[in-house]
């Protein structure tokens, strides 16, 4: 993997330039991972499979290594990014490759 940041470079001008509104979102983001009772790894994989079907492909290194640091194996974050094929057709492959290559980076 290149040393790229694992988050879109539109996010980290949002963080940059809009440091109230990008507080204002981690606080929602949060406070909607706490109202729901999936636990952390169901979350994060489902998470993915959302990145992949709506194909926002910036957003799947961050997410896949935070699946990675609740426990989702290698396996898991391919089926995530996968399990939307019947729904969302074949461009959830695109996801793939950023998902394994941020889940292979040391």
């Amino acid at each position: 993997m290149t040393d790229r940041p694992l988050v879109s470079e539109a996010f980290l001008a949002f963080q940059r330039e809009a440091p109230s509104h990008a507080h204002a979102w981690g606080h929602t983001v949060s406070e909607l991972a706490e109202a729901g009772a999936l636990d952390d790894k169901t979350r994060t994989l489902c998470y993915l499979s959302v990145l992949a079907a709506l194909r926002l492909e910036t957003g799947v290194p961050f997410h896949t290594q935070a699946a990675r640091a609740v426990g989702a194996t290698r396996e898991e974050v391919i089926d995530a990014v996968l399990v939307g094929l019947p729904a969302a057709g074949h461009g959830v492959t695109q996801a793939l490759p950023a998902a394994l290559a941020a889940y292979d980076a040391e």
